[in-house]
């Protein structure tokens, strides 16, 4: 990612000021149930940790990466404030380089990011029985764009995995699959 798109970044974290609710992910709340409790969860461009937080007050140990500094501090500060610091890390971490190294992972949240390069990556990273949860924009509903999903996209990708929900539409797709 340029300088430039990280400083972007950084300046809309810093005016959206700290997060506020811990709840779901919109897209996960009629599957709760499916959501570990326990294990190890990775967040993807967790923004300001909300979904991470979430994850831990279910249970799971967190590590959401993005690559503003600025969410990072404000994920860092929201787990603490909802006492959940201790099964959340957070790192400052450049998604075009691809997927840190890490241990597999039993619950992966990808909300709001698309980079169909992590695809296989996400899959990997997997531990098996892992459940992958991904919502992104998609052209479905809406005008086509770099940022958005192509129809029937995020199936295609993750066809491997069992598809346990997926939709798209309203200019949204998203899928939940196990490994």
């Amino acid at each position: 990612m340029t300088e430039q798109d990280r400083r972007r970044w950084d300046e809309r974290y810093a005016q959206l000021g700290p997060a506020g609710a811990v709840t779901a992910p919109s897209f996960l709340a009629p599957h709760v149930d499916l959501i570990p409790t326990k294990g190890l969860a990775l967040d993807i461009a967790c923004g300001q940790g909300t979904g991470s937080v979430w994850l831990a007050s279910r249970g799971l140990d967190v590590w959401g990466i993005d690559v503003s500094a600025v969410a990072i501090d404000q994920a860092r500060e929201f787990a603490r404030r909802n006492q959940v610091g201790d099964r959340c890390r957070f790192g400052v971490v450049d998604l075009d380089q691809g997927l840190p190294p890490g241990p597999p992972a039993n619950m992966i949240l990808c909300n709001k990011f698309r980079d169909r390069r992590l695809y296989g990556a996400l899959i990997e990273r997997l531990a098996p029985g892992g459940l992958l949860a991904i919502a992104v924009l998609s052209e479905v509903g809406a005008a086509p764009g770099p940022f958005r999903a192509a129809p029937g996209e995020l199936p295609s990708a993750f066809a491997n995995l069992e598809l346990i929900a997926v939709d798209e539409g309203d200019g949204h797709a998203w899928l939940l699959a196990r490994r």
